[in-house]
């Protein structure tokens, strides 16, 4: 419960701060947060992936877009809008209802605990051949949905040093517009 309420904090703080320096600080601790309320739910492979995505890759790529813009969020000029947040408020009501026929947490009469888990448990050794069940699950009966996982944080890489790539290459030709050098390389600062 304690962790929830840091995890409110820091979410009601990331949405109210402008600048955006603690806003990527802030939303790496609010990933280690959820990062440790995985551990409490034993869910520790789960835990694992949201610390090392969620708090790392992610803070690393977001500090490499800070560095190529501004830290500073612009001020919308747009006023409130009743329409966005009615949005807001039917969709949140609609995602709370499809929750209220869940089981609750551990209860051993859950579905998933009545046929999934104890094939697992019981089938894994034989039928994949690894002395670790999380390793079975995760690499053999989840496998493409952790190769999905993979792909996706490879795309979300690809496509930032694709943008970081084009700054760069924007700022090296418009300093040196015409080869006043007297080559194709950008002229070095301070030497003209």
């Amino acid at each position: 419960m304690v962790l929830l309420l840091f995890m409110l904090a820091t979410g009601i703080a990331i949405v109210r701060l402008r600048d955006l320096f603690a806003v990527v600080m802030l939303t790496g601790i609010f990933s280690l947060l959820g990062a440790a309320i995985y551990v409490v739910m034993d869910a520790v492979d789960v835990a694992f992936t949201e610390a090392a995505v969620g708090a790392g890759v992610s803070t690393v790529l977001m500090l490499g877009t800070l560095a190529l813009t501004t830290s500073k969020e612009k001020i919308p000029s747009v006023s409130f809008s009743w329409a966005g947040m009615l949005l807001v408020v039917v969709t949140g009501g609609v995602l709370i209802y499809g929750t209220l026929d869940m089981p609750a947490y551990g209860d051993k009469d859950a579905p998933i605990n009545q046929h999934v888990v104890p094939r697992y448990l019981e089938k894994s050794g034989e039928e994949i051949d690894l002395p670790n069940v999380v390793t079975s699950v995760l690499a053999s009966y989840r496998g493409y949905d952790t190769l999905g996982e993979t792909f996706v944080i490879f795309t979300a890489a690809i496509g930032v040093l694709a943008i970081i790539g084009r700054r760069r290459r924007k700022k090296y030709a418009s300093s040196d517009v015409g080869g006043k050098n007297g080559s194709d390389k950008p002229a070095k600062e301070g030497l003209s």
